[in-house]
């Protein structure tokens, strides 16, 4: 049964038919569907539209097709177009004409408008619930690893000593924003654009505010054309998404790197690890080589809501039908990739000695040793040159700088003297930079300390 049928007199090509549904995809929307019908025809028999009675008939039979769905004695039928037929199908199918009645003052424009937002509005919170936990996972890490010290990198070259607490706070400052951005967005989409009808609203004394309350919205859409035709909060979640994706890429391949021969720095845990199916020495960081691959899949869906959108004239066009695909797969992409890169990370061995070593044997304390020169009376210019040396020095004895006699120290500046093995020690180097958001023992723990009472709040 068609529910736009009345004024065609021929059947639609089986074709047309299959290219234009959408009940394969958008069935995923039964429960936002029910729950939206419910608000409307409650505000319907509210405002004296329809019939208390008709109310009461319509509501325990969506609630009786809400309870047959997720029981299993109905199954949604791809027989219908789209999820909004088979509803209203399936209701008129079991309380009759009275079923007709629940379509009065809504278009199917408001209503996947609607259906969408409830869907998108609860992945958002499911989206953000993942992070928060894969924040309280990097946490725990942190509060581990204050004097873990590790080679920290500019131009994937060693540069200056870090801890691996610091190493990691960055990425919590980085998941911790995608929280913000996700927040924001589920703000600036909490209008509720139900009663905006096919785009010029209705005849009929709609109370859409009363509609939001119900659906817990923060109030009504303010203009109609507008209602059915805005995918804005669409592409800023998947601008979310693509950020979130890029912060785990950018993760996932230190991990990578930190997983290999060259660097040991971790172990990751056989469970999220995968062999080779002809050398057997090889555990592959699969995991994280996945994240990496799949964020390309959610930047193809930003870069196709975007390129969907940018020539539809108002209102409604049936282009939007392809809002649904792209984002559902998006979703489902980000919040697989959240939650295994937490486990994966909740489970990794940290090699501390050997990040240490590699710190230590990368001249990372080269600039602190200029700085013990210059705290010497040694202009910066010429205490940058003696260091230059000394690394070349120790680079052809293979050794690092705390490996230097003080005899050979002193041969190559005389303003040398034993304290500089104090000075230029992993420990030093790291807790004498305590300003904040530095990597010190002390700056560290009170971004701890500010990670601890926000990962306990509220938000």
């Amino acid at each position: 049964m068609k529910l736009w049928g009345g004024r065609f007199t021929k059947d639609t090509n089986e074709l047309v038919e299959r290219f234009n549904a959408s009940i394969t995809f958008d069935r995923r929307f039964w429960k936002e569907d029910i729950e939206g019908s419910i608000a409307h025809v409650t505000m319907l028999a509210k405002q004296g539209i329809i019939t208390g009675d008709d109310r009461i008939a319509i509501m325990d039979a969506l609630i009786q097709i809400r309870t047959d769905i997720e029981n299993g004695t109905l199954t949604i039928s791809d027989d219908s177009e789209d999820i909004h037929s088979f509803m209203e199908e399936t209701l008129i199918s079991r309380i009759g004409d009275v079923g007709k009645k629940l379509h009065t003052g809504r278009s199917r424009n408001d209503q996947v408008a609607l259906d969408m937002k409830l869907y998108v509005r609860n992945e958002i919170t499911e989206l953000d619930s993942l992070l928060k936990h894969l924040l309280l996972t990097i946490h725990t890490i942190m509060k581990n690893n204050t004097e873990t010290f590790m080679p920290g990198f500019t131009h994937l070259q060693k540069a200056q000593p870090v801890t691996l607490a610091h190493h990691l706070g960055a990425y919590f400052e980085m998941f911790k924003r995608d929280r913000m951005r996700l927040s924001d967005t589920y703000k600036r989409m909490n209008l509720c654009p139900l009663g905006s009808g096919a785009l010029a609203g209705t005849t009929y004394p709609l109370d859409r505010e009363y509609s939001a309350k119900l659906l817990s919205f923060d109030g009504a859409t303010a203009n109609s054309m507008d209602s059915v035709s805005d995918r804005d909060y669409l592409v800023e979640l998947l601008s979310n998404m693509s950020l979130i994706m890029m912060h785990l890429s950018r993760f996932s391949e230190e991990i990578i790197l930190w997983n290999s021969n060259e660097y040991q720095f971790v172990d990751i845990d056989d469970a999220y690890s995968t062999g080779s199916s002809i050398m057997p020495q090889k555990k592959n960081p699969d995991i994280a080589e996945l994240v990496r691959g799949k964020t390309g899949r959610v930047y193809g869906a930003l870069m196709s809501m975007l390129t969907t959108l940018k020539g539809l004239p108002l209102a409604y066009n049936k282009d939007m039908q392809e809002d649904k695909e792209l984002t559902f797969d998006a979703i489902d992409t980000a919040k697989g990739c959240i939650s295994l890169f937490d486990g994966m990370l909740a489970t990794i061995r940290f090699n501390r000695q050997r990040m240490e070593d590699s710190a230590r044997r990368g001249f990372t304390n080269a600039t602190d040793a200029a700085d013990y020169l210059v705290n010497h009376g040694v202009p910066f210019r010429d205490a940058h040159g003696i260091i230059g040396k000394l690394v070349l020095y120790c680079v052809d004895k293979n050794i690092a700088l705390d490996d230097m006699s003080i005899e050979e120290f002193k041969a190559v500046s005389p303003v040398f003297e034993d304290d500089i093995y104090e000075a230029i020690s992993m420990k030093t180097c790291v807790e004498k930079r305590n300003t904040k958001g530095a990597p010190g023992r002390d700056a560290i723990k009170q971004i701890i300390d500010e990670n601890e009472k926000y990962i306990n709040s509220d938000c």
